[in-house]
C-alpha cells in the first residue's frame, strides 16, 4: 500500500536515506519490488525531530501531494535540514483521496505515526470507529484514512502512556468492530511511533500475513563488514533505521522484523524485539 522509512542516531541530513541509497524511499516510489503496489506515488510525508539545540518541542511535517520523485522541495528539504530522528513515507492511496491531510506522519503533540497497510472495509466501519475517540480528540482528524483514526485511536487508548499496550488495545477495538459488521481479517499493516526519544515499529495483521519490515543492523558491525564502502562512513554508531524493504543490496545489512513482532530503537541506538498481540496467532 506504501512505503517508509523511520532514523534514529547522530542527527544527518534525511537526504542520505530518502534520495541517495540505490534503495532509496524515493526510487521505492517509483518501483518497489516487496510492496503490494509497485508505484507508490499518491503524495508524501516527512516528519522530523529538529535536532537537541533547537528550540522546538513538537515535530516538524512536510506533506505534498506531489509524487515524491517529482517534487524538488523534498529534495531541498532533505539536503537543508538535520535530525536524530525522523519518518518518511511515500503513499499509495487504498480509496481515500489524495490530499495534504491523508498524507503520513501524523502527529499529536510530540508524537508521530504513521502506517503502510489497510483497515479493510474501513468507509463501513468508519462511523463506529471515530464513536470510540476521545471526544476531545475527536475534532483532531483531519484527514479521511483509516491510518489517523487508527492513531487517534490509540491516544484513546493510552499511547502517550505506554505506546506497545495503546496501539495494542486499538487494533483490538478495530477487529472486534470488524466482527460485529462481519468483516474478517481487518488489519493489515506495519506501523511507526515516536515520542522524539524511542521508535516504536510494529508489524501485525490479523491474518498474520502482513507486510514487510526490516531493520538495519548496528552500524559499528555494518562497518566493520563493509569497510571499503566509503557511504558508511557517514553514520554514526548510533545509525539505525527501520524500513519497509531494504535500502540495499549489501547483504546482511538489513534484517527482517518478524510477524506478530514490536522492535524498539533507543536513543543510543539499541534494539530490541518482543511479541505484539500473538496470544492468538496462528
Amino acid at each position: 500500500m506504501c512505503r517508509w522509512l523511520a532514523y534514529s542516531g547522530e542527527a544527518i541530513h534525511p537526504a542520505l536515506l530518502i534520495l541517495e541509497p540505490r534503495h532509496s524511499l524515493v526510487a521505492q516510489s517509483l518501483n518497489s519490488p516487496l510492496g503490494a503496489e509497485t508505484v507508490n506515488g499518491d503524495g508524501f510525508g516527512v516528519g522530523w525531530y529538529p535536532s537537541t539545540d533547537a528550540l522546538m518541542p513538537e515535530p516538524a511535517l512536510f506533506h505534498s501531494i506531489e509524487p515524491a520523485w517529482h517534487d524538488e522541495n523534498l529534495r531541498e528539504l532533505t539536503q537543508a535540514i538535520d535530525s536524530p530522528l525522523f519518518f518518511s513515507h511515500v503513499r499509495a492511496a487504498a480509496g481515500p483521496p489524495i490530499q495534504q491531510t491523508n498524507c503520513h506522519p501524523f502527529r499529536h503533540g510530540r508524537w508521530m505515526f504513521m502506517h503502510n497497510g489497510v483497515i479493510a472495509h474501513a468507509p463501513r466501519l468508519r462511523r463506529d470507529l471515530m464513536m470510540a475517540l476521545d471526544p476531545e480528540l475527536f475534532p483532531l482528524v483531519h484527514g479521511t484514512t483509516d491510518s489517523e483514526v487508527v492513531f487517534y485511536l490509540a491516544i484513546t487508548y493510552g499511547l502517550q502512556e505506554d505506546p506497545v499496550a495503546g496501539l495494542g488495545r486499538a487494533l483490538r477495538h478495530v477487529e472486534e468492530i470488524a466482527e460485529a459488521h462481519g468483516v474478517r481479517d481487518v488489519v493489515q499493516g506495519t506501523f511507526a511511533v515516536s515520542d522524539g526519544e524511542t521508535i516504536w515499529a510494529f508489524r501485525y495483521s490479523s491474518m498474520h500475513k502482513s507486510r514487510t519490515l526490516y531493520y538495519s543492523v548496528d552500524m559499528p558491525t555494518l562497518q566493520e563488514m563493509y569497510p571499503e564502502v566509503d557511504r558508511l562512513r557517514l553514520f554514526g554508531a548510533r545509525a539505525r533505521v527501520v524500513v519497509s524493504e531494504p535500502l540495499t543490496d549489501l547483504p546482511g545489512a538489513f534484517v527482517e522484523v518478524p510477524e506478530s513482532t514490536v522492535v524498539t530503537i533507543d536513543a543510543g541506538g539499541g534494539y530490541r524485539e518482543a511479541p505484539f498481540l500473538r496470544d492468538d496467532a496462528a
